[in-house]
């Protein structure tokens, strides 16, 4: 393949889908359709770089069990396009998370990360990033204390290799500001929603939010659902709009796309705009069709 390799590390998950068509009846039932899919941050985008941009050579780093969800998982990302390069844990089950998706297509997630927390330095493999790579990591890998210092180590690696890095917070109730002195430097490129954002910069609005994050970060993309979102770097601001008129079946995976957009485009050369643009249509294809993988 040419081009660059984009390594991406972080969690890969079992998501069991429960989709309901009004509120929860807490204490009672509540109708629901239930399917179980290949899930996790990092997994997602992975295989949403696949999607991207055809000619990149997309590689996953993780950590499943050994069991069939795992086997599963490893099947399903290559099926995509993904050189999964995901450690066996021989003590902790693959991730699971319950996910709940309401009417409006709106998720709540009830994740268990299983062996997620035991990604290791090791699971990187030596030499894997090279000059002109680009790595992406799935902030669960850092929020969280078990697998911190194997998305730490990764990053080192990145920066002493030579490549890009970029970060995906991951989680407004997880994530802090602690997570800025971590990363400080090391970051090219941040992600975050608009609460994400918020949390870490201590600034509610978002455009505002996204400047003052570009003092610890070159480049800060703001996603803000509906409201489309935003690049800054700290002196120009790009934003963009939505896609209009797509019907919200299942918001699940749509910032992952969101984000594997972005990067594909930045990496094939697409200035801010061009890539804020490109990256909106691979959300919209998640978020019009159940699940958070390609279809």
């Amino acid at each position: 393949m040419s081009g660059p390799r984009v390594v991406v590390v972080g969690d890969v998950m079992q998501d069991v889908v429960a989709r309901v068509d009004g509120p929860l009846a807490i204490g009672s039932d509540t109708p629901a359709r239930i399917a179980w899919t290949g899930g996790g941050q990092a997994a997602n985008t992975a295989a949403w770089f696949a999607a991207a941009e055809p000619s990149l050579e997309v590689v996953l780093v993780g950590r499943v069990g050994d069991d069939p969800a795992g086997r599963a998982a490893a099947a399903g990302l290559r099926a995509l396009g993904v050189d999964a390069r995901l450690a066996v844990d021989e003590s902790l089950s693959t991730g699971t998370c319950l996910v709940l998706v309401g009417a409006d297509g709106e998720r709540t997630m009830l994740p268990d990360p299983g062996a997620n927390v035991a990604l290791a330095p090791g699971d990187l493999g030596s030499e894997l990033l090279r000059a002109g790579d680009h790595l992406h990591v799935a902030g669960y890998a850092l929020v969280r204390e078990g697998p911190r210092a194997g998305a730490l180590a990764a990053v080192a690696a990145a920066r002493e290799a030579g490549a890009t890095v970029s970060l995906d917070p991951s989680s407004a109730a997880l994530v802090s500001e602690g997570l800025l002195q971590l990363v400080r430097g090391a970051v090219d490129l941040l992600l975050p929603n608009s609460e994400e954002a918020a949390v870490l910069s201590g600034v509610s609005e978002p455009e505002a939010a996204g400047v003052a994050l570009s003092a610890s970060f070159p480049e800060v993309v703001v996603t803000l659902a509906e409201g489309g979102a935003l690049w800054t770097d700290g002196r120009e601001v790009v934003r963009v709009e939505a896609i209009a008129d797509v019907a919200v079946v299942d918001s699940t995976g749509a910032g992952d796309a969101f984000a594997a957009g972005f990067i594909a485009a930045r990496l094939r050369g697409a200035d801010p705009e061009a890539a804020l643009r490109s990256a909106a249509a691979l959300a919209a294809r998640v978020i019009a069709a159940p699940g958070a993988r390609p279809r």
